[in-house]
């Protein structure tokens, strides 16, 4: 694409959801862990909080694979092994999710310590399985697309999140990333939304988000 050399689109957004995303997967594998065998009352507050992770990711994921990959293997040529390494790495993650769909209702229904240890297992698999392809995408793919994708096609990633998550989860999951933000990175965020956006989650989300975690993390 002619002008492509010198585009240089800012994907820091998406480092401050893979923020996130780190975070969330080590905090649910200590949350499951510290849940006494048949404390079933905890136990579905913790699964309801993985469904809301789990759907964040999927809805992250799925995304960059109908709106990022296409784009740029049709614009690269010897860098293209790094986007097909990132369509491998997420058919391994949705792997380990499909692992957890069946880990997670096991231990809700009865909050056994059995089934709590195999959903232990299963979380700290993915997240190992996730954080290596956050690093390579961090440090490979991120610097590709800044080069390669225009800033249209890099905000339809967010639009893809928000058309596909419904609002009372979207505002737990901007929640979840503003929470460990600094100021810039908040700045940066609360830009790209819509004024009355802002002032929903400021009026509504900001507190809906806290009783969440206060309930979550106890």
């Amino acid at each position: 694409m002619k002008g492509k050399e010198q585009m240089s689109v800012n994907t820091q957004d998406m480092e401050i959801v893979h923020r996130v995303l780190r975070r969330e997967s080590r905090l649910l594998v200590e949350l499951v862990a510290a849940v006494a065998p048949g404390d079933t009352v905890r136990a579905k507050v913790i699964a309801d909080h993985f469904r809301i992770y789990r759907l964040g990711l999927h809805n992250h994921h799925e995304g960059e694979d109908e709106l990022l990959w296409p784009p740029l293997l049709s614009r690269v040529d010897l860098e293209a092994d790094i986007v097909l390494r990132m369509e491998a790495q997420h058919e391994r993650i949705a792997a380990t999710l499909t692992r957890l769909d069946a880990a997670v209702p096991a231990w809700e229904a009865t909050a056994g310590a059995d089934e709590r240890d195999t959903l232990v297992a299963a979380l700290t698999e993915h997240r190992a399985v996730l954080l290596e392809h956050l690093d390579d995408e961090e440090a490979t793919l991120l610097p590709l697309a800044a080069k390669h994708i225009t800033e249209q096609e890099w905000a339809s990633l967010g639009d893809h999140l928000v058309n596909n998550t419904p609002k009372p989860t979207l505002l737990t999951l901007f929640g979840a990333v503003l929470e460990d933000a600094n100021p810039a990175e908040r700045a940066l965020v609360l830009r790209g939304l819509p004024t009355p956006v802002r002032v929903v989650w400021h009026v509504i989300g900001r507190p809906r988000y806290a009783r969440h975690i206060r309930r979550v993390r106890g």
